[in-house]
């Protein structure tokens, strides 16, 4: 199993504070770059096969992914940390689809 930086995302409409999320990646991870669909990022954590964490740039603190299930509603992705679910994902810089 991978442990994963996140450091970027897609959103399609990027200035939506709430607006939900399409790709996750790190195009300055050691392995030359990655972007994936958050279908694919909930799959790789509910198969357990990765695990994603972002890292807040002011204090340096570790934030895992998760993947959140509601009623009525697709599941999606947020970060977890200090015993909360929080946005963190969603005040990450947009990524570039380049070459996903």
């Amino acid at each position: 199993m991978a442990d994963v930086q996140v450091t970027c995302i897609v959103k399609p409409h990027p200035q939506s504070p709430h607006e939900h999320i399409t790709h996750l990646g790190n195009p300055r991870s050691a392995n030359g770059g990655w972007m994936w669909t958050r279908e694919q990022v909930i799959a790789s954590i509910d198969a357990k096969t990765n695990t994603f964490y972002v890292t807040d740039p002011s204090s340096g603190k570790r934030a895992d992914i998760g993947v959140v299930r509601e009623t009525g509603k697709a599941p999606y992705l947020r970060t977890y940390a200090d015993g909360k679910w929080n946005n963190n994902l969603l005040s990450l810089n947009q990524c570039s689809l380049q070459g996903a």
